[in-house]
């Protein structure tokens, strides 16, 4: 299975409209002990990506996926927005030279963005935060690179999982960790981005 500039388009308008869907959910979610912007953060970022795609003729993917950063970092200005800016950025630098990938190597440069993120970010999973639902998704899609389009499902179930746990966790970053202990048993808003984007890539191979 090859990743492309076309797989990138139908991956990333997948993403976006999910995210416009979800866009009151992902508010309602932020407005409990965050600032109450992540909906249209998230749809306004991936909308931006989305455009840019679809208008481009790049092919190089580490190209394509620098200016995706550039795109989302300044139509999404929110912290989750400067992190994912991040992990594009970092998957850009791990295919920089190529025109096609496969689910191998595109779980790789996954993960060289979410190194980019612990690293700049200086957070980890286990922390509430996008990585609990990111980490674990990339983690099976590499374990199951090998199965097509069944890896991208078993991201997203891991991804959901992996948001789900959330709920178990301690705040210890943003806003958020003014609340302490009382964030435990509350779903975090960042989590449900990272679901949500697995979950489209999933419907989008898939279709």
């Amino acid at each position: 299975m090859d990743i492309d500039l076309l797989a990138l388009r139908k991956g990333f308008s997948a993403i976006s409209e999910r995210m416009i869907q979800n866009c009151d959910h992902l508010t309602e979610l932020d407005s409990v002990n965050g600032d109450g912007d992540l909906g249209i953060s998230m749809s306004n970022g991936f909308k931006a990506v989305s455009a840019y795609l679809s208008g481009t003729d790049e092919t190089d993917l580490g190209r394509l996926f620098m200016k995706c950063s550039k795109e989302f970092n300044e139509s999404a200005p929110s912290s989750l927005g400067t992190i994912i800016s991040i992990a594009l950025m970092g998957m850009a630098k791990a295919l920089k030279g190529k025109e096609k990938t496969d689910i191998l190597d595109l779980a790789a440069a996954m993960e060289g963005g979410l190194d980019a993120v612990m690293e700049k970010a200086k957070s980890k999973p286990g922390e509430k935060t996008i990585l609990d639902s990111l980490t674990p998704a990339v983690k099976a899609l590499n374990d199951n690179a090998n199965d097509g389009v069944d890896a991208f499902k078993k991201a997203a179930t891991a991804a959901a999982e992996g948001s789900e746990n959330t709920k178990n966790m301690r705040s210890v970053h943003g806003r958020a960790a003014y609340y302490g202990d009382k964030s435990i048993g509350i779903l975090d808003g960042g989590s449900v981005v990272g679901k949500l984007i697995f979950e489209a890539i999933a419907d989008a191979v898939d279709s």
